[in-house]
């Protein structure tokens, strides 16, 4: 008979929990959607975020965690034979996580269009889906990459360090015109375990401001990820996207990557150009769910 008891975020050593299930459950295919082992880390390091986790055990064994992200999106994973016994409650929780916040009416959650297991669940349990879809595509390293072309005075170089923290973040909330990207935030990335900070690319623009930015990083599986990309609005359609992603592309092949990735949402449409003119493909696509939340 199962016992099931349920319990809040603790530390360390359920981060390593989290991630041990996640390894366990989640398709091979998906390793590297997010959230991957480097997000749940800089979410963690969020003490709203760090608040909303829940695990769950059965007998002492670990069989599920869920938490509410920056973004009001539901995060979990869940052990098949236990979706008809925990999966509600799940939802539940990340429901009155986001009324006691306050700030939205919605819980959201996405996945892959083709992650049938999980699509079933999020409409079993009232999620809508939305018109909203992200878009990932990749990129075969092994195919020749050209020189980034940029204009005159402007050039591309790593990070200098955590004095840059702001600038980037201020670049980030023009680029995407949200405030969700503050100092703070930015400082959470760059103390990030995997984080490299000669895979932080910045373009400078010729007065010395930056004008856009490429967080790039590796993982297990040989593959890359050179997102996010961010240009702000006053250095646009100037092929800044396009000369980031290939300098991004030339360090993670020299770092042994073979192919490269990044997500970008679906009506970003200068993005995708950008990605398609540096030689990325669709790989796949992230469909959008979100359930009203009643106070």
């Amino acid at each position: 008979m199962s016992v099931i008891v349920r319990r809040s975020y603790e530390g360390e050593k359920d981060f390593q929990i989290m991630l041990d299930l996640m390894k366990r459950e989640c398709p091979a295919a998906h390793a590297a959607d997010y959230p991957a082992k480097v997000d749940i880390e800089e979410n963690l390091a969020v003490e709203k975020i760090r608040a909303t986790v829940k695990l769950w055990f059965d007998h002492g064994r670990p069989i599920g965690w869920a938490y509410v992200d920056d973004g009001d999106n539901l995060q979990w994973e869940l052990e098949k034979s236990y979706v008809d016994v925990v999966g509600a409650e799940m939802v539940a929780w990340g429901e009155d996580c986001i009324r006691a916040a306050g700030e939205s009416s919605t819980l959201d959650a996405s996945c892959r269009e083709d992650y049938k297991e999980r699509v079933d669940f999020l409409k079993r349990h009232g999620f809508r889906q939305t018109e909203n879809f992200s878009i990932h595509m990749k990129r075969d390293l092994s195919q020749p990459i050209p020189e980034p072309e940029l204009p005159p005075g402007y050039l591309i170089r790593p990070v200098k360090g955590i004095e840059e923290a702001a600038a980037i973040a201020a670049t980030h909330r023009a680029a995407f015109e949200t405030d969700y990207m503050t100092a703070e935030n930015r400082l959470i990335i760059m103390n990030s375990s995997e984080y490299d900070p000669t895979l932080d690319l910045l373009v400078v623009a010729p007065d010395g401001t930056i004008a856009g930015y490429c967080t790039c990083s590796t993982a297990p599986d040989g593959g890359g990820f050179t997102d996010p990309v961010a240009v702000h609005p006053d250095h646009q359609r100037k092929g800044l996207s396009k000369a980031l992603l290939l300098k991004g592309l030339q360090a993670l092949k020299e770092r042994g990557m073979t192919f490269a990735r990044f997500t970008t949402s679906g009506d970003n449409i200068s993005m995708q150009k950008a990605g398609e003119s540096a030689g990325f493909v669709v790989e796949s696509r992230n469909l959008w769910f979100e359930k009203e939340v009643k106070n």
